[in-house]
């Protein structure tokens, strides 16, 4: 009985390794067919689908237990996020896009590693991302040469010589490539027939392989983290000695000289995957006398802060523009980033501090709960602060708006919405909830931002500015994504002459590139669209009229 338990589960790891380097191998192929052409847009689309694909059809044919509604939900967001690649062309957005497909698939690793998503800590969702990491790096080696046993792989038909095909195969292509290019370098006309014959340029030959081979390593290490427990062969060694034991049980014999089963001693081992502070010397925890020391001078340095900013607060600008050898750069500039980050930092200062508390006392929580309470108050009078910073650095008597500072307002927004989270989970006792909400509520503001277009609201921002008076930087808003070419195009009667011809300079040029980048794996339906408002105003984007001093300020930039 146990050898036939310890064969089905080695042919299942073989089976299952099989697969995997299919897929992977499929993968890589795709994706050197797809991604290698850029700017990205559809290919991306169509490459996470089938790796969603891939690792659907592995699931639920090999870990069927691993499936859920909530890993369901998150190959629904990966296929989400890859569609955006499709309708926004924003280089901040496709970056956010990136980092959000590549967090959700280090989340899609955790039932390999026995945890449930929805009630992963955050450091279970950092444990995610560094495994999913190192699978993808050192993982295919324990694929091929561990889990797959090719000795018991059956061999009929045309099977049974494939892999002596395939070392031969393996043997001789490097000979043929360095012969190859040693006689092609030797005579011009063996050159001629050889890329006559096979249209090959060595150069894009190795690129090719180069881009399969990595695709495909990588995705056979991910998928193989997100399907195999552990590097070692732990799970074999488990079933061996559960097998013993079932079948030569530990005997004793009692006082009659009847035989009687020896109980097994139970073990406690420690466990990553519950991991909490009670594991540390309790020099390292923190009491109640230490919570409040640590939170009690934070709140107190927090509540200054804020006692001098109330006045700016209720006094908005005439207070700002009012006040002695102050000017509103050097209060709105200087200002929001370094309040940006102070609520950034506080997040997590509050979560570890909550997990160093020890749980003895029931007075310990209590005191934290207060002072963290507390905290969140202050924070939030600090971020509306840093708001009105912003609104006013941007604001009619401001500078305008840009990315920069665009985004980390809605970073700050994010953490808003991630402190109220943290009150009702973390604070309330529900620490396990908090991540995953986390996670989503990140997820929906990224959602939000495409719906928002912020280069589009960048340009009709500033072009609002500009009627009122502001100045308004042509070059910048020009090299903005084709996302703003609409409202570009539909703000050039208020541009001055000048203006205009910057503007007909960039998007000249820009679109006279992509005219030869006409590839179907790189459509973006944001490019699509600026491309056709661009052919319906191309009779009036003649630049013979503008004058060489405008486009010497063009060329400068």
């Amino acid at each position: 009985m146990s050898v036939q338990i310890l064969k089905s589960i080695v042919n299942d790891k073989t089976k299952t390794g099989l697969e995997i380097l299919e897929a992977a191998v499929l993968l890589g192929v795709l994706g050197d067919a797809l991604l290698r052409v850029t700017p990205w847009g559809l290919n991306v689309f169509l490459w996470v689908s089938v790796l969603v694909a891939a690792m659907i059809a592995l699931t639920l044919r090999r870990k069927s237990e691993f499936w859920s509604v909530q890993i369901a939900s998150l190959h629904g967001a990966l296929i989400f996020f890859a569609a955006m690649f499709v309708w926004r062309d924003s280089v901040e957005l496709k970056l956010l896009n990136t980092l959000a497909i590549l967090t959700i698939l280090a989340i899609l690793t955790l039932p390999a590693l026995k945890i449930k998503a929805q009630i992963a800590g955050v450091f279970q969702y950092f444990y995610a991302a560094l495994w999913s990491g190192v699978n993808a790096a050192f993982a295919p080696f324990f694929l091929v040469f561990g889990d797959i046993k090719w000795k018991t792989i059956p061999q009929k038909g045309w099977t049974k010589h494939l892999i002596s095909v395939l070392r031969g195969l393996a043997i001789a292509t490097p000979i043929l490539l360095i012969f190859g290019a040693l006689f092609m370098a030797a005579d011009a006309v063996f050159q001629g027939i050889i890329e006559q014959t096979f249209q090959i340029n060595p150069e894009i030959l190795f690129t090719h392989l180069l881009l399969i081979g990595f695709v495909s390593w990588v995705s056979a290490g991910y998928l193989r983290g997100s399907l195999v427990e552990a590097f070692s062969r732990e799970k074999t060694s488990e079933v061996k000695a559960q097998t013993i034991s079932i079948t030569e049980p530990a005997k004793n014999e009692n006082e009659n000289g009847a035989a009687e089963i020896k109980p097994q001693e139970e073990t406690k081992n420690w466990e990553w995957r519950s991991f909490d502070n009670s594991v540390l010397p309790r020099v390292f925890t923190l009491g109640a006398i230490e919570v409040s020391i640590v939170l009690g001078l934070i709140n107190l340095l927090f509540l200054s802060f804020v006692i001098v900013q109330i006045p700016y607060l209720f006094g908005g600008m005439e207070l700002v523009q009012n006040t002695p050898d102050f000017k509103l750069a050097e209060y709105a500039r200087r200002g929001f980033g370094e309040l940006v980050t102070v609520a950034a930092l506080v997040l997590p200062i509050l979560l570890f501090s909550h997990w160093l508390l020890r749980k003895d006392k029931p007075a310990n929580e209590k005191i934290y709960r207060v002072l963290a309470g507390i905290q969140i108050v202050l924070l939030f009078v600090i971020m509306i602060s840093a708001t009105q910073r912003l609104l006013l650095y941007t604001g009619n008597l401001g500078y305008g708006l840009t990315a920069q500072r665009l985004y980390p307002m809605a970073f700050m927004i994010w953490l808003a919405v991630i402190f109220v989270w943290f009150a009702l989970t973390v604070l309330r006792g529900a620490r396990e909830q908090f991540a995953w909400g986390a996670l989503w509520s990140a997820l929906f503001v990224l959602v939000t931002l495409h719906v928002f277009n912020p280069d589009d609201f960048i340009v009709r921002t500033n072009v609002n500015l500009m009627q009122q008076g502001r100045s308004f930087d042509t070059v910048y808003v020009s090299e903005l994504s084709d996302d703003a070419v609409p409202a570009l195009l539909e703000s050039m009667p208020t541009l001055n002459f000048e203006q205009q011809c910057v503007v007909k300079n960039k998007l000249s040029r820009r679109f006279a590139t992509a005219q030869t980048e006409n590839d179907f794996r790189t459509w973006n339906w944001s490019r699509s669209v600026a491309r056709e408002e661009m052919a319906q105003y191309s009779e009036g984007f003649d630049t013979q009229n503008c004058s060489a001093q405008t486009q010497r300020i063009y060329d400068d930039f």
